[in-house]
Parts: C-alpha cells; sequence; structure tokens
C-alpha cells in the first residue's frame, strides 16, 4: 500500500504535464443563387436591368489546438457557377497562436479581424471572398478586460529591385495598418464599452516607376452596449483625420444607435439610425459626361474592413459600390425590423429602411428611397442551414442620379442559399 502511494505521487508531476491536443478538419460550402431587376449600377450604355446567377464558395479548414498552441489553415475557392472569370483560388486563413494560462497570446499569419458589431472590422462573411488580414496580433483577454494590439505591413515583391516601397495592392489596399483595441465589461450593468484607434498607411493607385509617397489616416471611436432587461442598446461614434491615398486631407465621421426588444424568446423587435459623413459639395455629372470637383478636404466617412451587408440595406447600394463619380455625399439610415423565430429551426426576419444622403445634391433632393427587406432560414440540422431573402427598393430621382440605378427606380433582388458546414474528421488526444 504504501509503495502504490508512493508511485502515485511520483507520477503526478507527469500527469500534470499532460496536455489535450485538438485537431479536426472541416468543411464550410455555401451555394447562392440570385435575381436582380435594377439591382446595383446600370451603365449609360443600355446594359441589361436584370441578372440571374449562381454563387459558389468552398472552404477547406484545418485547425490544431493545445492549451498552449493554436493554428487553423483555411483553403478557398469562390466564383460564379460556369465562369472563369472573377474565379478565385487563395488562402483565407494561415495563422498560429500562442497563449499563456494567464491571458496573454501572440497570433501571427492570415487571420480576420472582427470587433464589436463588425462595423468598422469584421469578416464579411456575406460576400464570397471574405475579408482577412496579414498580420501579427498581441493581445490580453482576462477577467472584465480585453485588449488587442495588431500590426501589419504590405509590400509588393519581396526584393529591393522590382519592390521597393511600393504597394499596388493584394487582399487589402493599405501599405501598414496598427489598430489597438479595449474592451471593458461590467457583468452587473450589464455594460460593455470598447475603445477602437487605427493608424493606417495608403499610396496612391498610380503604376508610377520608384518609390511611392505613404499617407497615413487616423480613426478613432467607441462602442457600447447596454442590456438591461428585454432590451439591448448599441451605440458607436467613429472619427477619421489624416490623409487619403492622393494625399488630400481628411476629416469625417459617423454615428449609429440601434435599440432591440426581446418582448419574448420568439420574438425581437429592432430600431435604429445611422450617420455617415459626406462630400458638401458633391456636384452630379450628367449622363455620358465625368463629373470633376476641387476637394480641398475629403468629407465622406469610410467604413474600412467591416461587413457592411449587415448595416446600410440589404442590395449593397452603400459602401459596397461606389457613387458616379466615385466620393460620397454619406448616408442617413433610419430603419426598423422585426424577426420572428417559433422553434430552434426556423426563423424569418422583415426590416424597413429609409435612406437619404447626409450632405445636400445640387439640384437634388436628399431622399434615396425605401428599402424593405424580408427573409427566412431553415436548420433541418446543426450543420446546415437553407435561407431564402426577398428586397425591393422604391428610389427616387436623387437615387436614379447617384447610382445610375434604373429610370423607374423600382428595384427588385431575390436569393436563395445554402450552407452546409460538415465536419469530416475531429480528434482528442493526451500529449505530454
Amino acid at each position: 500500500m504504501k509503495r502504490g502511494f508512493l508511485i502515485l505521487l511520483a507520477a503526478l508531476p507527469l500527469c500534470s504535464r499532460a496536455q489535450e491536443n485538438t485537431f479536426s478538419v472541416e468543411a464550410d460550402h455555401l451555394t447562392r443563387g440570385e435575381f436582380r431587376n435594377g439591382g446595383l449600377y446600370v451603365s449609360d450604355e443600355g446594359n441589361s436591368k436584370y441578372a440571374a446567377f449562381i454563387l459558389g464558395r468552398t472552404r477547406l479548414l484545418a485547425s490544431y489546438s493545445t492549451p498552449s498552441l493554436s493554428a487553423r489553415f483555411t483553403a478557398q475557392h469562390a466564383g460564379t457557377w460556369g465562369s472563369g472569370e472573377g474565379s478565385s483560388l487563395a488562402i483565407y486563413e494561415s495563422w498560429v497562436q500562442m497563449q499563456s494560462s494567464k491571458g496573454f497570446f501572440a497570433k501571427v499569419g492570415r487571420q480576420t479581424l472582427s470587433y464589436d458589431d463588425q462595423r468598422i472590422f469584421g469578416s464579411d462573411d456575406w460576400s464570397m471572398t471574405g475579408i482577412s488580414h496579414d498580420g501579427l496580433k498581441l493581445g490580453f483577454e482576462g477577467g472584465e478586460h480585453k485588449v488587442h494590439l495588431f500590426g501589419a505591413y504590405n509590400q509588393d515583391l519581396a526584393n529591393m529591385v522590382q519592390g521597393g516601397t511600393r504597394f499596388s495592392g493584394g487582399i487589402q489596399p493599405y501599405k501598414s495598418l496598427v489598430a489597438a483595441w479595449y474592451h471593458y465589461d461590467i457583468p452587473k450593468v450589464p455594460l460593455g464599452a470598447s475603445l477602437f484607434f487605427t493608424d493606417m498607411g495608403v499610396q496612391p493607385l498610380s503604376d508610377g516607376e520608384g518609390e511611392r509617397h505613404t499617407y497615413f489616416q487616423n480613426l478613432a471611436g467607441a462602442f457600447l452596449s447596454w442590456k438591461p432587461g428585454i432590451w439591448d442598446m448599441e451605440a458607436a461614434y467613429y472619427h477619421q483625420w489624416g490623409k487619403e491615398q492622393n494625399g488630400i486631407p481628411l476629416n469625417a465621421w459617423m454615428a449609429s444607435g440601434k435599440v432591440t426588444a426581446n418582448p419574448s424568446s420568439k420574438w425581437k423587435l429592432r430600431a435604429g439610425y445611422d450617420y455617415l459623413s459626406g462630400e458638401e459639395n458633391f456636384a452630379l455629372p450628367e449622363h455620358g459626361m465625368i463629373g470633376l470637383t476641387h476637394h480641398e478636404v475629403v468629407q465622406g466617412f469610410c467604413s474600412l474592413y467591416g461587413s457592411r451587408h449587415q448595416f446600410y440595406g440589404a442590395m449593397d447600394f452603400f459602401y459596397v459600390s461606389t457613387y458616379v463619380n466615385g466620393f460620397t455625399p454619406g448616408l442617413q439610415n433610419l430603419f426598423i425590423g422585426a424577426t420572428w423565430k417559433p422553434g430552434k429551426k426556423f426563423s424569418t426576419d422583415a426590416a424597413c429602411h429609409l435612406l437619404s444622403t447626409a450632405a445636400p445634391i445640387d439640384d437634388a433632393g436628399k431622399v434615396l428611397g425605401h428599402e424593405l427587406e424580408f427573409t427566412v432560414a431553415w436548420s433541418p440540422r446543426s450543420d446546415m442551414s437553407l435561407s431564402a431573402g426577398y428586397t425591393f427598393m422604391q428610389g427616387t430621382e436623387t437615387m436614379y442620379l447617384l447610382k445610375r440605378s434604373t429610370e423607374n427606380n423600382r428595384l427588385h433582388w431575390a436569393w436563395l442559399m445554402l450552407q452546409v458546414t460538415p465536419k469530416f474528421f475531429s480528434t482528442n488526444s493526451k500529449a505530454r
């Protein structure tokens, strides 16, 4: 008995050093068919006002984790069915992360950045390719505090002869990026508050030889989330300054607020308002003409790398596609919506947006139109979902002038999407 006890004591240090290793291989397959009648940009040359196509995306994910080391590799193919144009085969994620039991971590490689409501930095999973960044993230997460620091430096080529310090734009259009995020939670209230700051270096897109001058632009802001009782309340403010990629001074801002009521487990009701600043001297060119306006200060807010589809109308007219002459008169987005979820497998959602420009337009009103959105989703199993949606927009003459939408301004968009996320392999093992 005594001998057995001594053997057990000798084995305890070895057992304490044992670590659980987890390795898994899974996929994310997405297929979405779309029909658009007057959606997005219609040129002056009389292109067809409708389009029908099927988009596809497949991701293959391999993940590995231990208490002190994690890694992920994600290969991605995205494109339109039957077309070689626009099809891409790329590495969406490729990173390793070292973490300590104290909450400190370091993550290096290609990774997604997702903060708060994903308005400024998000994964943009609705798009076929998503958004990821090459860089290094250092951070601490413990208790009520979270701190993340991210840095990136992009280059054309890995040599001095042809590369220099030029960056023509690859998976990300910036030359360098430094970002800092701090989040504080007060569970008893419950209240969450975040502070966010970025310093981004950008270069002109000209093809001139030699080194290019790097201009730096900054963003700073805050995000608040408060959940008293059945209510969820969110508010955000962000300000941009510095210089845009052509060296023009930048001074822009945005603010948003959203209130959600949860009267029961089946219902959610929401309402909110977004304001994104725009150019005060916004001139509209006539059809077939090029509009040139001198801007001493760029006042149009740029939403950087957020998941834009979920904020400014499902048709993605704003902050996904550009205006006629590139600059923006900004946007006001007043919206209401409701979600009904009678069970775990089925849900439906309806929303209405009233859209206007933030800045006045020469010889035109501010109102762009209203957009009505309906979606349904069904999940027959945990790794499969089928969803469908329909969106109608009644635009105004201002919408037609700014976006070259359609002359009757009655825009329709319908889609059907299947997403399957099977896990092919998963294993847990003990390693010392």
